[in-house]
C-alpha cells in the first residue's frame, strides 16, 4: 500500500521533462530570484554550464565572472580585471568560457577557476570587429554540434553572426551574418542562444532555432536561421533591464537583468500531463477513503 501510495503521489506531481518542441507561447515565468551582489551586479550575461548544472553570471562591469545554482545562490566567483564593458558569455566545456567586450567587438578564452583572479591582457583574444561606441556585440552562444559560435551586435545596424573562433591562431576573425535581423522589428539585441544544445530537440523543427532577447523591446524571440520568428515571449511586466539568456537540457530559460535578478521560464505541461495529475490525485482521494473505512 506504501509503495502504491508513493507512486501515485509522484504521478500527482507536474513533471517537467525535457521538452521535444518549443513554443514561447506555452512557457510561463515560474521563479525570479535575487542574485548575489555585489558580486552579480548589472548582470548582463548568462550561460549554463552543462558539465555541472550550473548558471554561470557576468556583469557588465567585467568584475567578477560568478557561479551560482538555477535557484541564484551563490556558489563561487573568479575576480576579472582589465574590462571595461562584458556583454557576452558562452560556456564552451571542460570550465572554459568566451567572454565578449561590447566596444572592442572582441572575444576572450578564459578557462574557470573558483576563488582565482584573471587580468585581461593575459588572455587569448580574437578580433571580431573595430571598436565602436555602445552598440557592439552584446551577447555570444556556443554551438557544440558544429563547434561555432553565434554573437549578436546591439544596432546601428544590428547584426547576427554565426563564427568559428581559433584562439590557437589568435587572429581577427570577420563573422558571417545569418540573417538580416530587422524581421524581428526589435529595437536592439542583447543576447542570443541556441536551441541546438538541447539534445531532446536534435533533429526536431526547432532544432536549428536560436533564442534572442531585445533588452529596449523586454522581448524574447524563438527564430529560425532564415529569420523568421516563431514564437515570441513578452517581458515588458517583469523587467525592464533584462538581457541575459540562456536554456538547459530540459528547456528551461534562464533570464538575467542588471538589478540583479535571474528570472526562470519554464514550458507549462502538455495537457497529457495533467491528465495523468487527474488521475494520480483521484487514485490518492480513493486510497484515503479506503484507509479511512478499514479504521472505522
Amino acid at each position: 500500500m506504501r509503495s502504491l501510495l508513493v507512486g501515485l503521489a509522484l504521478v500527482a506531481t507536474p513533471s517537467f521533462a525535457a521538452i521535444t518542441s518549443l513554443d514561447l507561447g506555452n512557457y510561463t515565468l515560474s521563479a525570479t530570484h535575487a542574485l548575489p551582489s555585489p558580486a552579480a551586479s548589472e548582470a548582463s550575461a548568462v550561460t549554463w554550464n552543462w558539465d555541472n548544472g550550473n548558471l554561470f553570471v557576468l556583469g557588465d562591469e567585467g568584475d567578477a565572472l560568478v557561479e551560482v545554482t538555477k535557484t541564484g545562490a551563490f556558489v563561487s566567483q573568479m575576480s576579472l580585471s582589465g574590462f571595461d564593458d562584458t556583454e557576452g558569455l558562452a560556456y564552451i566545456g571542460a570550465g572554459r568560457f568566451v567572454l565578449v567586450e561590447e566596444r572592442l567587438q572582441d572575444a576572450y578564452l578564459l578557462t574557470y577557476t573558483a576563488g582565482g583572479a584573471v587580468t585581461r591582457g593575459s588572455l587569448s583574444s580574437i578580433s571580431l570587429g573595430g571598436t565602436v561606441g555602445n552598440i557592439g556585440l552584446e551577447g555570444i552562444a556556443y554551438e557544440r554540434s558544429t563547434d561555432s559560435f553565434f554573437a549578436v551586435k546591439e544596432k546601428t545596424p544590428q547584426a547576427v553572426y554565426q563564427t568559428g573562433l581559433d584562439f590557437g591562431a589568435v587572429t581577427s576573425v570577420m563573422p558571417a551574418e545569418v540573417f538580416a535581423p530587422g524581421s524581428l522589428g526589435a529595437t536592439d539585441l542583447s543576447d542570443i542562444t541556441v536551441l541546438s544544445n538541447v539534445a531532446s530537440l536534435v533533429g526536431t523543427a526547432d532544432g536549428d532555432g536560436l533564442l534572442i532577447y531585445s533588452q529596449e523591446s523586454a522581448k524574447l524571440y524563438e527564430v529560425g536561421r532564415d529569420g523568421v520568428v516563431r514564437s515570441t515571449f513578452d517581458f515588458a511586466a517583469f523587467a525592464d533591464s533584462a538581457e541575459g539568456v540562456t536554456i538547459d537540457a530540459d528547456g528551461v530559460i534562464y533570464i538575467v537583468d542588471e538589478t540583479p535578478n535571474l528570472y526562470v521560464l519554464r514550458p507549462v505541461p502538455e495537457p497529457g500531463t495533467y491528465a495523468l495529475m487527474a488521475v494520480g490525485l483521484g487514485g490518492l482521494g480513493w486510497l484515503s477513503r479506503a484507509r479511512r473505512r478499514a479504521r472505522s
